[in-house]
C-alpha cells in the first residue's frame, strides 16, 4: 500500500507543468522502474539509443499529438517535454527524452498500454515487439526518420480495429461514456494477434457466439453458451486439433469438490487409496459433453462441445456453463471444421454418433482458436453494436486507460484552487 501511495504521489508530481525538468526527469525514472515489473514493459537505455535528429524528434511529436486517435492520451507520452527538448539545443537530452516516448509507444501500439491485473483473466499470446525489435526499430527511426510509417506497422490490422477507430473518430468528445467504451475495445485489439490465420474460430463470451472465419468472412456464426459469473471463461487462444465423437466427460475436480464427491447413477467414481476421488461420465444422450467435442488443448481445460440442455440456447444471456464453451448445432460446425479432411461431413458425424463408439478424428490442419472478450463490435456503416460486460471487465481497462490523465487533472485542479 504505502508503495502505491509513493508511485501515486509520483505519478501527480509528473503531470505538473511547473515541476522543473532534471527532477521530472528523476522522478519519471523511479515511476517506470516501479510500475515497470506490473506492466511488463521491457527497457532501452538511454545509453543503448541512437541519437536522434530533431526531424525525427517532430515527426514523433506529431504521432503524440493525434494519439488520440488509437484511443491513448497525448498527455500519457510527455508531449511538453519533448517539444522543450527539441526546442532547445542539447542533443544529447533530446535523445534521452525521445527514446523513452518512441519506445513507450512501440509497446502500447504493440502489445497494449494496460498490463497486469486490468486484463482480467486474459491469457492471450503476448504480441509487445521484443527489445530486439524494439532497437531495430529505433535505429531505423531515429535519424532516418518514417516515424509514423513504423509506428502504424505495429498496430492491429484487423478490420475491427480500423472500425472502432472510424466510429471514435464520429463520436462526440462530450461522450465519454461511449469514447470509453470504443477505447477499451480498440485496446483488447491491441492484445490481440496480429494475424489470427486464414482460417481460425473466434468466441466473443459478451456476444454468447462461435464463428468460423476463412479468409476473413464469416463462414458460419453459431450460438454459445458461456462461462456463468461464479465461473467465468478466461480468454485464451489455443489449436484445434480433432473432434472427439461420444466423448467421456473427466469432471473437474472444482466440479468434483462443489459436489462434496458424491455423484448419482450414470458416473463412474473412482477413489484411490490416498482419498482421492476421479469421476468421469460416459458417452450418451445425458453426457453433459452432449455428442460432440471439439479438441483444444489448453492448461484451463476449455473446449467447445455439445449439450443435453439445448433450451438454454433460446435465452438472450447465456452465460451457465461452468467455463466451457457449448455450442448450438456443434455438428455443423464440426463438419466444416473437418470438412478439409475430405473424409467427413454431416452425415458422417451423425452415422458416427449413432454408432455410439468413441473415436477422435483429428483436423487436416490445426485450426487457431481465439476465446475473446470484446462489449462493442464495429458495423460497416461507422456504427457500433455493444454487447452485456457479462463479467465487469470493462472498468479495470477504462479505468487504466484513463488513470494518467484522471491523475493530471486532479493535481490541476488542485493547483488552481
Amino acid at each position: 500500500m504505502t508503495r502505491s501511495l509513493r508511485l501515486s504521489a509520483l505519478v501527480l508530481l509528473l503531470a505538473s507543468p511547473t515541476m522543473p525538468g532534471a527532477i521530472q526527469s528523476a522522478a519519471r525514472a523511479q515511476v517506470t522502474a516501479q510500475a515497470q515489473p506490473q506492466m511488463g514493459y521491457q527497457t532501452i537505455t538511454s545509453e543503448q539509443a541512437p541519437a536522434w535528429s530533431r526531424d525525427s524528434a517532430r515527426e514523433l511529436l506529431a504521432y503524440v499529438e493525434h494519439i488520440g486517435q488509437e484511443g491513448l492520451d497525448p498527455a500519457d507520452y510527455n508531449p511538453d517535454r519533448l517539444r522543450a527538448a527539441i526546442a532547445g539545443n542539447d542533443d544529447a537530452a533530446l535523445t534521452q527524452v525521445a527514446t523513452p516516448i518512441f519506445i513507450r509507444l512501440v509497446q502500447d501500439l504493440s502489445g497494449g498500454a494496460v498490463r497486469g491485473r486490468a486484463r482480467v483473466d486474459w491469457h492471450m499470446t503476448d504480441v509487445t515487439l521484443d527489445t530486439a525489435g524494439q532497437q531495430r526499430l529505433l535505429a531505423q527511426v531515429a535519424r532516418g526518420g518514417g516515424v509514423g510509417v513504423a509506428l502504424d506497422s505495429l498496430l492491429p490490422t484487423h478490420p475491427q480495429y480500423a472500425g472502432l477507430k472510424r466510429a471514435l473518430a464520429n463520436t462526440p468528445e462530450s461522450d465519454t461514456a461511449r469514447r470509453d467504451l470504443i477505447r477499451t475495445n480498440m485496446e483488447r485489439w491491441r492484445w490481440m494477434p496480429r494475424t489470427l490465420g486464414a482460417r481460425h474460430v473466434l468466441v466473443n463470451v459478451p456476444a454468447f457466439t462461435a464463428a468460423l472465419v476463412d479468409d476473413g468472412h464469416v463462414t458460419t456464426r453459431h450460438r454459445a453458451v458461456v462461462g456463468a459469473v461464479r465461473t467465468p471463461t478466461p480468454q485464451l487462444n489455443a489449436q484445434i486439433t480433432a473432434v472427439t465423437i461420444n466423448p467421456w466427460w473427466n469432471v473437474p475436480q472444482s466440479i468434483i469438490q462443489s459436489q462434496g464427491g458424491h455423484f448419482g447413477a450414470g458416473y463412474e467414481v473412482n477413489r484411490s487409496a490416498s482419498g482421492g476421488i476421479s469421476v468421469r461420465q460416459p458417452p450418451g444422450p445425458r453426457n453433459a459433453l452432449g455428442r460432440v467435442k471439439i479438441e483444444m488443448p489448453n492448461q484451463w481445460a476449455i473446449y467447445l462441445h455439445d449439450t443435453p440442455s439445448q433450451a438454454l440456447f433460446s435465452r438472450p444471456a447465456r452465460a451457465f456453463s461452468h467455463g466451457c464453451i457449448r455450442t448450438q448445432n456443434v455438428r455443423d460446425f464440426a463438419a466444416l471444421l473437418l470438412a478439409p479432411t475430405g473424409g467427413w461431413d454431416r452425415a458422417d458425424i451423425d452415422r458416427a454418433v449413432e454408432a455410439e463408439d468413441t473415436r477422435s478424428v483429428p483436423l487436416a490442419h490445426p485450426i487457431p482458436v481465439y476465446i475473446a472478450y470484446f462489449t462493442a463490435a464495429a458495423t460497416s456503416d461507422g456504427d457500433i453494436v455493444t454487447y452485456s460486460d457479462v463479467y465487469g471487465r470493462d472498468a479495470p481497462v477504462r479505468q487504466a486507460l484513463n488513470h494518467l490523465a484522471s491523475a493530471a487533472s486532479q493535481q490541476q485542479a488542485s493547483a488552481a484552487n
